[in-house]
């Protein structure tokens, strides 16, 4: 896939891996659209890049969504589609009754996926009468093999990867011809695991591994111990399952009551 003079929306662009994508999809020459939640970040955002629009929208939101679309549209239009915005909850032990594991799941769940859903059928058909376009869904190793502590979240990742797959399948089916990437990461180091001492990878390393799998229509792009986890699950699983979840992670469940 070409990735120059494309219009490019990513959702929780603000920091992270959406801002390391804005920046490098820039250098590549694409014009880039930015939402987030945080107004005051949006603001910091559009000053290290004057050139970047910005939208203040929760993907969570229906309204919001549809605004955003409406907004859009009336710019001309977008290229590609990349879903990154993405929340995670402190998992507590699900084996003890608490109303939060419902309220957590439905938090994560609306954001993580439902939110994609409903982007991605307000700008399908937009994307479908480009000459070449794509979206590009974020899901995780954790939807390889679930993380203890991070139950739900790794729940949410399952769902939007079986929907990645199915709607690819689904385009194709009616001769369509819009990319659909998924994008597997590894532990990343960013503000919502910025307190995990385990090993990660840098946003850069993850997001120039992302650039290349598109450039080479890589539709499921694997990164780091994504594709470790991958290949051990498929003939180890149980080993695949102790590497994703340490000793000292079930201790610590075990004690967050």
């Amino acid at each position: 896939m070409n990735l120059t003079n494309k219009t490019i929306l990513i959702t929780g662009g603000t920091s992270g891996i959406g801002l390391e994508a804005t920046r490098q999809f820039l250098k590549l020459g694409n014009k880039v659209i930015v939402t987030g939640r945080n107004k005051s970040k949006l603001n910091d955002l559009k000053k290290m890049f004057p050139q970047v629009i910005i939208f203040q929208s929760d993907v969570s939101k229906e309204e919001d969504a549809i605004q955003l679309y409406n907004d859009i549209k009336e710019l001309g239009g977008i290229d590609i589609l990349y879903n990154n915005a993405g929340v995670g909850i402190n998992q507590l032990n699900l084996g003890s009754e608490n109303k939060k594991h419902l309220e957590g799941a439905i938090y994560e769940m609306d954001v993580n996926y439902f939110g994609i859903i409903r982007l991605n059928n307000l700008f399908i058909e937009m994307l479908k009468s480009r000459s070449e376009s794509a979206i590009i869904n974020t899901t995780s190793i954790l939807s390889i093999v679930p993380s203890v502590s991070e139950a739900t979240y790794s729940a949410s990742k399952t769902a939007l990867s079986f929907y990645t797959k199915t709607l690819r399948s689904h385009l194709q089916s009616i001769n369509s011809s819009v990319k659909i990437f998924e994008l597997l990461p590894p532990l990343v180091d960013t503000d919502m695991v910025k307190d995990r001492t385990d090993k990660k990878i840098s946003t850069q390393q993850l997001v120039e591994s992302l650039i290349k799998g598109m450039e080479q229509n890589n539709y499921t792009i694997r990164v780091g111990a994504s594709k470790i986890i991958y290949t051990l699950n498929r003939i180890m699983p149980n080993k695949a399952y102790n590497l994703i979840n340490s000793e000292k992670e079930l201790i610590k469940l075990n004690n967050n009551h």
